[in-house]
């Protein structure tokens, strides 16, 4: 059992976080100590809040998880997130590719935080959390690749995309006003330009179109970046009730806010997720519904193409397969890398049927991402800080004043947390795994897609709005402090100014903002790296 050879590393990642509890400098409050703290304190609910403002304040278990008797299997979750997969056919991590978005999860996610900004696109660099987006001009994806496009390879394949020649530049943007507040102080705003060049794609372009697949000229790709954020808070925000969530949508569309019509429209759900009669609620393009068939269970298979028992195939398209089998370097190596029992003598045969097989052999064990899923829906949110402070306070106020908390709602009171998994690997409210039933947590977000109409801006325009709690603690925990989709905002104050173009739905507040004294800004400011 794989679980075995790691048996001694997780127990020491065990001593090692008891050690931290138990150290009066970590600022790891007990709850003896805030037993008389008011309820916004406890960002996740009683039972999915941690009291740890130290540098490993996202990677800690929630008290369901606790309560549970889970801590163990918690543990060898973690674990696998934090490792990188191997190529060997056999052992711990086993499985890696043939090609692959990254060689473990730990890159994308800095300790277990936002992505932080690249001038460079290395897929290996810790904190590359970037996602590369490549659509037509349309905004449809390339189906020649797949969503996450793949720039790591395993011989004797090819990866889609050679990254050695993608290259990023962050080009100055000046706003309406010159980047400058009414009383003088300045600020600055960059965004990301992405270009690869046509000799880097190693499959032909294309879009599929009602069935239908036609050849994409190069002059009209686009290339978009896509960082990931935080993964903490994901099963308590998963824990939110599909009818509360579309009572937020049937509000927004009352009172006259533009809604993705893909998403909600004349009172009810336009899409939802797969064929399920779920909403969809994760993703910044809300392309997932619940948590255990969402991007963390998404991603432990395609981003590695480690296979499991409910994921016997490769993340990959046809377009791959078929270029690859018909690659006569590619055709000179198989051998040495395919199972020999297995081959026809037609080796483009078998390279093929390798690549789009559906009865892989499974890779990760039931145990393992059982555990896996154990940890990710068990991951606490930090508590909020110094809501005390009396520039934390007026901060508050002018918030919600200014009307940010409309779309930064702050606080939902979860389900039953009668949770379903549609890939059909848990059964519904499995008791492996950690629930939050009647929770008031405090995530600042509405789940719900706006448009900010930012200078080269995210896919489609529209994207769901981020959860604020704990991004206070981001440079701490992950050393950098980059916000929004691509990372283009180096600090709060630039986020909140990316919100102000003239068609963003957020614009009327950014022109109140303006108008704030500077201790005014910085009261928000210091809120928002609170909450």
């Amino acid at each position: 059992m794989q679980k075995l050879n790691f048996m001694v590393c997780a127990t020491a990642l065990i001593l090692g976080a008891v050690a931290c509890q138990d150290d009066p400098n970590t600022g790891n409050a007990g709850q003896d100590d805030t037993e008389e703290l008011g309820e916004e304190w406890y960002s996740g609910g009683k039972l999915g809040t941690a009291f740890n403002a130290t540098s490993f304040a996202y990677e800690q278990p929630t008290p369901a998880v606790e309560n549970s008797g889970m801590s163990q299997a918690f543990k060898y979750g973690e674990y696998l997130f934090e490792k990188d997969f191997n190529e060997n056919e056999y052992g711990a991590f086993h499985g890696l590719g043939p090609v692959m978005v990254r060689r473990g999860c730990f890159y994308c996610h800095p300790n277990y935080g936002h992505g932080k900004r690249q001038t460079e696109y290395k897929a290996d660099k810790h904190g590359n959390g970037y996602l590369l987006v490549v659509t037509d001009d349309t905004d449809t994806y390339l189906s020649s690749l797949t969503g996450m496009p793949q720039t790591l390879s395993t011989l004797p394949f090819k990866a889609p995309i050679d990254e050695s020649k993608i290259k990023i530049e962050w080009r100055e943007y000046s706003d309406e006003w010159g980047n400058t507040f009414p009383d003088g102080e300045k600020y600055s705003l960059i965004y990301p330009d992405v270009t690869i060049p046509q000799s880097a794609y190693y499959v032909p372009l294309q879009v599929t179109k009602n069935g239908v697949i036609t050849e994409v000229p190069f002059s009209n790709v686009k290339v978009r970046l896509e960082s990931t954020i935080g993964v903490y808070g994901t099963g308590l925000l998963d824990a939110i009730s599909d009818e509360d969530l579309k009572a937020e949508y049937a509000k927004q569309e009352g009172v006259g806010v533009n809604l993705n019509p893909a998403i909600f429209a004349g009172g009810n759900w336009t899409s939802l997720y797969g064929n399920t009669t779920h909403p969809k609620r994760f993703t910044y393009a809300l392309s997932r519904g619940p948590l255990q068939d969402a991007a963390g269970a998404n991603a432990i298979w395609n981003i590695t193409n480690v296979t499991r028992s409910n994921r016997r195939s490769h993340y990959i398209t046809s377009t791959y397969a078929d270029v690859s089998s018909k690659d006569a370097e590619v055709q000179a190596d198989f051998y040495r890398y395919y199972p020999k029992e297995n081959k026809t003598g037609d080796v483009q045969k078998d390279i093929y049927n390798y690549l789009m097989s559906n009865s892989l052999d499974v890779e990760m064990s039931d145990e393992e991402y059982a555990d896996f899923m154990i940890w990710h829906r068990g991951l606490a949110v930090p508590a909020a800080r110094d809501l005390d402070d009396a520039d934390v306070i007026q901060g508050k106020k002018l918030f919600t004043e200014l009307g940010c908390s409309y779309c930064h709602r702050p606080s939902w009171t979860t389900g039953e947390d009668n949770f379903t998994d549609p890939s059909g690997f848990f059964a519904d409210n499995d008791p492996r795994l950690p629930r939050y039933p009647n929770q008031k947590i405090w995530p600042y977000s509405d789940m719900v897609q706006h448009r900010l109409n930012m200078e080269n801006d995210i896919r489609t325009g529209w994207c769901r709005t981020t959860p604020l709690w704990g991004r206070g603690l981001s440079e701490l925990v992950t050393g950098a402090s980059d916000r929004l989709h691509d990372c283009r905002a180096r600090n709060v104050i630039e986020a909140i100014m990316w919100h102000g173009n003239m068609q963003s739905d957020a614009r009327k507040s950014i022109e109140k903002f303006r108008t704030l004294s500077k201790a005014d800004r910085d009261a928000i400011v210091k809120f928002i790296d609170a909450i």
